[in-house]
Parts: C-alpha cells; sequence; structure tokens
C-alpha cells in the first residue's frame, strides 16, 4: 500500500521510511507541505503520514488544501502539539486520527492498519478466504493451518490482492503498492511474484484476468 510520509525531520522520516516498508507499506517521503502537496496532485497515495510543524507550510493549511480534492483521503497526523486544543484543530481541519510525538512505532503501526481497512473489503487484520489466512498484525500466512515462509514482495502483494478481494487489480495499481518512488521495477516484476505465489498457495487462488488484471474472490 502506497503511503505518503511529510516529515522534516530526516532522521525520524529514514527510521520511519525503514519501518514501515518492513511492515509491508510502499513508503514516499517528502520534507515540505508544497512538495507534499505537489506529490498528491501527480500521484495520490492510499494513506498520508502527515507532520503538522512543517518549515514552510502548516500540516493543518496542508491538511485544509487537500481535502478540496480528496475528501475521502486517509490522514494520519504527527505532531509534537499535545494540548486539547491541538487535537480537536487537527481532527476539525479533516484529519481521520492523531498521534503525538514522540510515539510508540507499534502504535503507528496499529492506526495505519485500522486506516488500510477503511480502504479494503475486510474489516479485520486476519483476513481468511477460502484455506488462506493472512494475519497483517503478525506477518504470518498460513495455507490450510500450516504456516508458509514468504518473501517480503509476496506478502505484500498477497495482502494487497486479500484485502481487496472481489476486485480486480491491474500491475500498475500493484506496482504501486509494492514499490516507492525510485526503486527499479523490472517490466515482469508482478507476473514473476504472482508466479511464485502461486507455487506456495493453493490452486487457482489468484486469478488471472486477462488484459486487465488479477483477482483474489471473496470466499
Amino acid at each position: 500500500m502506497p503511503i505518503l510520509l511529510v516529515e522534516d525531520d530526516d532522521d525520524l522520516a529514514i527510521g520511519l521510511q525503514q519501518a514501515l516498508q518492513n511492515d509491508g507499506f510502499a513508503v514516499n517521503h517528502v520534507a515540505t507541505g508544497a512538495a507534499a502537496l505537489a506529490a498528491i496532485k501527480a500521484d495520490t497515495p492510499e494513506i498520508i503520514v502527515l507532520d503538522i510543524g512543517l518549515p514552510d507550510i502548516d500540516g493543518l493549511t496542508v491538511l485544509k488544501r487537500l481535502r478540496t480534492g480528496h475528501p475521502e483521503l486517509p490522514v494520519l497526523l504527527l505532531t509534537a502539539r499535545t494540548s486539547i486544543h491541538d487535537k480537536v484543530a487537527g481532527l476539525d481541519s479533516g484529519a481521520d486520527d492523531y498521534l503525538a510525538k514522540p510515539f510508540e512505532l507499534e502504535e503507528l503501526l496499529a492506526r495505519l492498519r485500522v486506516l488500510q481497512r477503511r480502504l479494503g473489503t475486510v474489516r479485520s487484520s486476519d483476513i481468511t478466504i477460502g484455506k488462506i489466512s493472512l494475519d497483517t498484525a503478525n506477518h504470518e500466512v498460513h495455507v490450510e493451518d500450516n504456516p508458509i515462509e514468504l518473501s517480503r514482495r509476496e506478502y505484500m502483494l498477497l495482502k494487497a490482492l486479500m484485502e481487496n478481494a472481489g476486485r480486480v487489480q491491474t500491475r500498475e495499481t500493484l506496482e504501486t503498492k509494492l514499490y516507492a518512488w525510485g526503486e527499479e521495477v523490472s517490466s515482469n516484476a508482478i507476473e514473476v511474484h504472482i508466479h511464485n505465489l502461486r507455487k506456495k498457495l493453493v490452486p487457482d487462488f489468484i486469478k488471472t484476468i486477462r488484459g486487465v488484471g488479477y483477482v483474489v474472490n471473496p470466499a
């Protein structure tokens, strides 16, 4: 799932980007409000993690501006401002959630999973379709109750398909969910990951919609 991280503290941004990528997100990073608005216009992410204290445009102003064109885009605010007044101001400006610094990474990941579930067809961190079960909280996949090992990309791909069961995912859509800006993507990367996944799952779990993309049908 593509996330846009808007954070001007480089050390924090690098740490968050790595942690989020390890948790199965494709993360793009910008450090200013202007860059964030340009990035959203050019390639809208699925979730935004937005710091309030940006060097050029206040994060709340960024939030208000993006809401004019993207009223449903999930936004999680990060801020060192901890008063109730500041929290209310952030939520009233259109934020979906609010996390005060310093925060525990586990809490950030849990809150992102909540936002992520709003975008898909499931409402739990445990997704079971047929004989396949995927636990997004613990990064575990079981086939007929037997655990299987997946690479990070394979896990991200299976997660994207299962969270959107019944919705055809194009190759281009899947690439944005698996890769961040600047990452080299071979022309057949998705096809290779699909091929490898199919060898580890039950037959016909992932279906090809010729000329369109791939889909996992709901149980």
